[in-house]
């Protein structure tokens, strides 16, 4: 677990210090950190076919190193034939060093293998927080491209401690996500 070492490290000795500089915070506590990545994928198409779930949980638990859950509809939707707790969608929520761990490696080894790549969107949520749609799971290379069924894509959201935008634009930068657009700096 060097990897996170890394990542945990780096916060301490050169993020932290950064963020306190740009945004003249008075205090340690009020520089954002990363509290956890939730990666979600919903499954509509699950309700004609109960393998998907499992399929999805197991290389959701291959991507991220811990056991995904599926998540289930709150009530009866008759035109999507739903009915209440069906499975409809697989989650995990990475936090410590599993998170920094999957951060790295969606940084440096997963967002490089997706084709004709620019860089990702900066658009924010108002809170600091940030979620990132990618369209296909065969961009992690624990996923065996020769064992996929279907293509299935995936919101990867990032919750920061930020109170802005900006300043959750800047704790992610910093940690190496590749947005296009350089924000105000």
């Amino acid at each position: 677990m060097s990897n996170t070492a890394n990542l945990k490290k780096e916060y301490a000795e050169r993020i932290a210090p950064a963020l306190m500089k740009k945004f003249n915070y008075t205090s340690t506590m009020q520089i954002p950190v990363l509290k956890k990545i939730v990666i979600n994928q919903g499954l509509g198409m699950a309700t004609a076919d109960k393998k998907i779930i499992e399929v999805c949980i197991n290389e959701l638990s291959a991507i991220t190193g811990q056991k995904a859950v599926a998540t289930v509809s709150r009530k009866d939707v008759a035109n999507f034939k739903l009915r209440k707790k069906m499975p409809i969608g697989v989650m995990v929520t990475l936090r410590r060093e599993r998170m920094y761990e999957f951060l790295e490696r969606l940084v440096r080894v997963a967002l490089p293998r997706i084709r004709d790549f620019k860089g990702i969107n900066s658009k924010f949520d108002g809170n600091g927080n940030y979620t990132l749609g990618i369209e296909e799971q065969i961009i992690f290379p624990e996923i065996n491209i020769d064992t996929i069924e279907r293509l299935v894509g995936m919101n990867i959201t990032f919750v920061t401690s930020a109170k802005t935008d900006e300043e959750g634009y800047e704790l992610l930068k910093e940690f190496g996500l590749p947005f296009k657009n350089a924000k105000n700096n």
